[in-house]
């Protein structure tokens, strides 16, 4: 056998072993829970009748598990889930009935605690300066107690302190120590975002936007946009919904008219885009646009929630409110749907894990 040949059959040993012992170094990263890497969604249930529930659907759309607060703690989530606000690994979710917060590990959905105390009407919680901070509408005939209850994140419990607010706190957001709320109004209409700092837990400022603010988002350019539904015919004083784009440098603010009878919802956005639902059509602006769009990019669509992630839409539908509701994906490349699964009653809010 020639030298070349023998250089050959030892270098390749050698390769053999050093592979099998960089295979042997590798270490599986084991999951973190069984509801890792996919999307929660919180249904309201029932008014009334404690049958509020979250269910867990694979990104794949292959996988769909209702229920399952209930299914890993054996009890009933509680009544009316108003929304599911992140930190850490924790998953805080608000029951607006059972005036009640339960605290999950997010990835098993274990119960780590239950907050039962001091919520009157909760709503939303947005997180800053290691605390969370949860909206409460208060008694829907008294217009001064309203406020928002602050929890402690080390011990989830809350502090006795609360910060008094503007009536109908619905949506709340964080950027740094500073927190935006917007007041739909609760069981009236309002118009104002509350600006707050979480350093103090003082409110600095309000400013004004169009009648009843439902969605709050920022943008890349730490803009924050506002979108208002206006307020309803049925108020005997309709008005017209509207966007708004707000410098969070020092609160300018930049407005979109809508029609009188144009009422939108659900605002997203994601890489400069915007989107909106309004009477059964999704709508997408440019975050840099002057004026409103025009044309629609999806239609016939009843929508009781809706998000953007990863260039595909996601819409809940509640059909008539006491039937399971559906999950529908839209591909917003092409507009064409991808698929649609089956939920529990009235699912509302859309999570992504």
């Amino acid at each position: 056998m020639n030298t070349k040949k023998l250089v050959f059959i030892f270098l390749s040993i050698a390769f053999m072993f050093t592979s099998c012992s960089s295979d042997d170094d590798i270490t599986p990263t084991e999951p973190l829970g069984d509801y890792e890497n996919g999307i929660l969604i919180s249904h309201e249930g029932n008014f009334g009748q404690g049958n509020a529930s979250v269910s867990f659907v694979s990104y794949d759309l292959m996988t769909t598990e209702n229920n399952i607060f209930s299914a890993v703690n054996s009890s009933p989530l509680g009544d009316t889930a108003e929304s599911i606000a992140f930190e850490g690994n924790f998953a805080y979710i608000v029951l607006n009935i059972s005036n009640t917060i339960e605290i999950v590990n997010r990835y098993t959905f274990e119960s780590v605690g239950t907050i039962s105390t001091g919520l009157n009407n909760p709503r939303y919680i947005a997180f800053a300066n290691g605390k969370g901070y949860v909206t409460n509408w208060g008694d829907g005939s008294v217009t001064t107690d309203d406020y928002l209850a602050v929890i402690d994140v080390m011990t989830n419990t809350l502090d006795a302190q609360t910060i008094a607010v503007a009536e109908g706190p619905e949506r709340i957001v964080a950027n740094g120590n500073t927190l935006y709320v917007a007041h739909k109004g609760g069981f009236s209409q309002n118009n104002i975002i509350s600006v707050v700092d979480a350093s103090s837990n003082m409110v600095l400022s309000t400013i004004t936007v169009g009648d009843v603010p439902n969605s709050l988002k920022f943008d890349s350019s730490g803009n924050l946009w506002v979108l208002s539904e206006g307020k309803p015919a049925w108020t005997g004083d309709e008005t017209a919904g509207q966007l708004s784009k707000i410098n969070t440098s020092n609160n300018a603010i930049t407005t979109f008219n809508f029609e009188t009878s144009e009422h939108p919802e659900f605002l997203a956005e994601e890489n400069g885009a915007l989107y909106y639902y309004m009477s059964g059509s999704v709508f997408k602006m440019n975050s840099e646009a002057t004026t409103l769009p025009t044309t629609t990019e999806l239609t016939g669509l009843n929508f009781y929630g809706m998000t953007v992630n990863n260039s595909t839409l996601y819409g809940v539908d509640a059909v008539d409110f006491t039937s399971n509701g559906t999950l529908s994906t839209y591909d917003l490349t092409s507009n064409a749907i991808i698929d649609s699964v089956t939920l529990n009653i009235i699912p509302s809010e859309i999570y992504f894990n």
